[in-house]
C-alpha cells in the first residue's frame, strides 16, 4: 500500500458541489462490457460522480479513496458502499468483481501496486477503465481564450508533475491489458458565472498558485471573466473531452 498525494481533502465540499457529472452514455458503454451487473469497483471515487451513475446500473458498487474527507462529502446511493481506502488495497474478495473503475485520479495512483490489486480482485473478462477529461472549454471565443490561458498560462507552472497525464488523456500511462475501443464521449453542462469559478476554484493548481504568487492573479483573473460574462446568472455551455483506457483482464 502506498501513501497517496492529497490535493483534494482540503477543498472536498467544493469538489462535490462544483466538479462536473460523468455523462450517462459513460455508465451505458462500460456496464455493457462488464460480465456481469452484480459488483463494480470505483476507486479514487472523490465525491461519487461515477460511483453513483454505475449505482444506477449494478446491483452493488464499492467505491474507495483514500481521503476520509472526499468520503465524508460523497453523494449517498442505497447501491453504493463508500469506503476509506487506497486504490491498491479494497478489501474485496478475489475474483469477485465485473469492473474497475478509476475517474480522473490514475494519474495520482502507485499503478503496479493497483494493477497487482485488479488483478486479484477481476472476474475473468472483467473489465478495467481507467477515465479522464481534458481541459475545459467555455462557450464563447473571449471566454473560452480567457480560461485557456488562465489555466495555461497563470497557474500551469504550479499544475502537480502528474497532470500531464491528464492533457494527454491517459497515453503516456502503462497499461498491461489487452485494450478496447471506445466511442467518443465528453461531458457537457451549463453554468452561471459562480458555478464556472466554483469549479476552478477546486483545482489543484490554484492553491499551489496562491502560496507562491498571492492571490492577487487569481483576484484579476475573476475580474476579467467577469467583464467578458456579462450578466453573471447567464448560462453558458462547458465541455470537456473525455480519454479512457479501457481493458480485458
Amino acid at each position: 500500500m502506498q501513501a497517496f498525494k492529497d490535493h483534494f481533502s482540503s477543498n472536498a465540499a467544493g469538489y462535490a458541489a462544483y466538479r462536473p457529472t460523468y455523462p450517462a452514455a459513460l455508465a451505458d458503454y462500460l456496464t455493457s462490457l462488464a460480465p456481469s451487473t452484480a459488483l463494480a469497483l470505483d476507486c479514487g471515487c472523490g465525491t461519487g460522480q461515477l460511483s453513483t451513475l454505475l449505482g444506477d446500473r449494478f446491483a452493488r458498487v464499492v467505491a474507495t479513496d483514500a481521503s476520509a474527507q472526499q468520503i465524508e462529502n460523497a453523494t449517498p446511493h442505497p447501491q453504493v458502499e463508500y469506503r476509506v481506502a487506497p486504490a491498491d488495497c479494497s478489501g474485496l474478495p478475489d475474483a469477485s468483481t465485473d469492473l474497475i473503475t478509476v475517474a480522473q485520479a490514475a494519474h495520482w495512483l502507485h499503478l503496479e501496486s493497483f494493477y497487482t490489486e485488479v488483478c486479484r480482485v477481476a472476474r475473468p473478462d472483467s473489465v478495467l477503465a481507467l477515465i479522464t477529461y481534458g481541459v475545459l472549454h467555455v462557450e464563447g471565443q473571449e471566454t473560452d481564450a480567457l480560461v485557456q490561458r488562465f489555466y495555461y498560462d497563470r497557474v500551469g507552472p504550479y499544475w502537480p508533475p502528474e497532470r500531464k497525464h491528464v492533457e494527454n488523456g491517459y497515453k503516456s500511462l502503462p497499461f498491461p491489458f489487452r485494450e478496447l475501443e471506445y466511442p467518443p464521449l465528453s461531458m457537457e453542462t451549463l453554468w452561471d458565472l459562480n458555478a464556472l469559478l466554483g469549479y476552478i476554484d477546486t483545482w489543484s493548481a490554484l492553491r499551489e498558485a496562491e502560496k507562491v504568487i498571492g492571490y492577487g492573479p487569481i483576484g484579476a483573473f475573476r475580474a476579467e471573466l467577469a467583464a467578458v460574462w456579462g450578466n453573471p446568472e447567464t448560462r453558458r455551455g462547458v465541455c470537456w473531452p473525455l480519454s479512457l483506457r479501457v481493458g480485458l483482464i
